[in-house]
């Protein structure tokens, strides 16, 4: 039978299934096989029992020639924060690692489960989705397989997800995404990782951080194979994406935020895409956004609306006896929710609002071109024995990301070649909530582009 890694995609996994070099049943099992392997903080639980009878079903499906789409017999893995019914919803939480099990699965699983998917097992994560790093002292912290030079953060907080996509254990990531935590961890570990709008997707059974910005999303090897996992998760079935030509395509970088601290290899490798992108006739302009300016200020001056949703869900942990027992980045994080006042709540919000009409105005029907990260994965261990490096790395890294989920723009992020220490870096592409299907185009549209050498 032929090894999971060779399946860089669903579209060749479907070929191999018809093919009949192998079936649903001895994919699950090399992704089980794998996901025992996996080091501390990679899985949470292995879903074996689940995973052969989905395995099963699937396989005899392909056998009689019906196939129920896309996602048939297509490994996938599940942040732990997705209830799975019969495993507890952990959270990566020390405090919730003996939690009741999940009576149902959650709204998403459900969606993937009737298309067919096998979900495999349940992923690390930073504590309660509180980070754009993914380190967790509870769990342990998954080993960014791409670096060679020590142990590099993940990305997260969806940290798990990413890496068992990268290491074979499955060809989906599901993740969520409330300030760039399914297209950081992509960048980092050299994948395609997909944000929706907010809402697009049912988040029930899902255990939230921010009920105003958490998305739901998944991370995978291709564009296509996002595209595809999007429209199960919505209950649809598609067929390939419509890729749009790009020449007179509209793409605005911005000339403010966004490449700031940037490094090197960063500005090198973003110049090489717009060079790339104006050879093929994209129309590449340069703006200045004044939500970014308006929305670093805001924070600066009044906090942020995870902060104060985070606090509000967790205030009995963060005020209580099991306080000491959280990882500390993450409960000063939580803490700083506490600090904020009603007021501070009202004018983000009203902010928000004007600042998201203001900026699909000003943009019109262009797409946001910018690094999804401005640097690398970083080291692990300076970052564990530093906090304040810790605390300025992070906002770093959540930095792009989070700016375009507070005014609601949906994005994909690609791979787009090494950067420092031969680390994956990644190009975001973005647009206004509702565009989703337009944009999946687009990437991937950019996505062969990138691929061409």
């Amino acid at each position: 039978m032929a090894d999971t890694q060779e399946f860089l995609s669903l579209r060749a996994l479907h070929a191999a299934y018809r093919a009949g070099h192998t079936n649903p049943v001895a994919v699950a099992e090399q992704c089980l096989a794998r996901a025992r392997a996996a080091e501390p903080g990679l899985l949470t639980c292995l879903l074996e029992a689940r995973a052969r009878a989905e395995a099963q079903a699937s396989r005899a499906r392909w056998q009689a020639g019906q196939p129920l789409g896309p996602l048939d017999g297509v490994p996938v893995v599940w942040k732990d924060l997705f209830d799975v019914a019969g495993t507890p919803t952990t959270a990566a939480s020390g405090l919730r690692r003996h939690a009741s099990p999940a009576t149902q699965d959650a709204q998403a699983v459900a969606a993937l489960a009737a298309a067919g998917a096998v979900s495999i097992g349940k992923t690390g994560l930073t504590e309660f989705a509180y980070s754009g790093l993914g380190l967790n002292p509870h769990f342990g912290t998954p080993r960014n397989r791409r670096s060679r030079d020590g142990h590099r953060a993940p990305g997260g907080s969806s940290s798990g997800s990413a890496v068992a996509v990268d290491a074979g254990m499955a060809l989906i990531g599901m993740g969520t995404d409330t300030g760039g935590s399914v297209r950081i961890p992509a960048a980092f570990n050299g994948l395609v990782g997909f944000k929706p709008a907010i809402g697009r997707v049912d988040s029930t059974g899902v255990f939230p951080l921010s009920a105003t910005l958490d998305v739901i999303g998944p991370m995978a090897k291709t564009v296509q194979d996002c595209a595809w996992t999007y429209q199960a998760l919505l209950g649809l079935a598609t067929p390939d994406l419509r890729i749009p030509p790009l020449a007179g395509m509209r793409m605005v970088v911005p000339t403010n935020v966004v490449l700031d601290e940037a490094q090197a290899e960063v500005l090198v490798r973003f110049e090489a895409v717009l060079e790339r992108l104006r050879a093929a006739g994209a129309r590449i302009e340069h703006m200045h956004i004044p939500a970014f300016d308006a929305l670093q200020a805001l924070t600066a001056q009044h906090g942020t609306i995870p902060a104060a949703e985070a606090y509000v869900l967790h205030r009995a942990i963060v005020d209580g006896p099991d306080a000491a027992q959280l990882d500390p980045r993450v409960l000063a994080r939580i803490q700083r929710g506490a600090t904020m006042m009603a007021s501070d709540l009202v004018i983000l919000q009203q902010a928000r609002a004007r600042l998201m009409t203001q900026t699909r105005a000003l943009l019109g029907d262009a797409w946001l071109l910018f690094p999804t990260v401005v640097h690398v994965a970083p080291l692990v261990a300076p970052l564990d024995a530093d906090v304040a490096l810790f605390n300025q790395t992070n906002l770093r890294t959540l930095r792009n990301t989070a700016l375009l989920n507070v005014l609601d723009w949906c994005g994909v992020s690609l791979p787009m070649g090494l950067g420092e220490a031969d680390m994956p870096l990644g190009v975001l592409v973005s647009g206004p909530a509702g565009t989703e299907d337009a944009l999946l185009g687009v990437a991937a549209a950019l996505e062969q582009l990138l691929a061409q050498g």
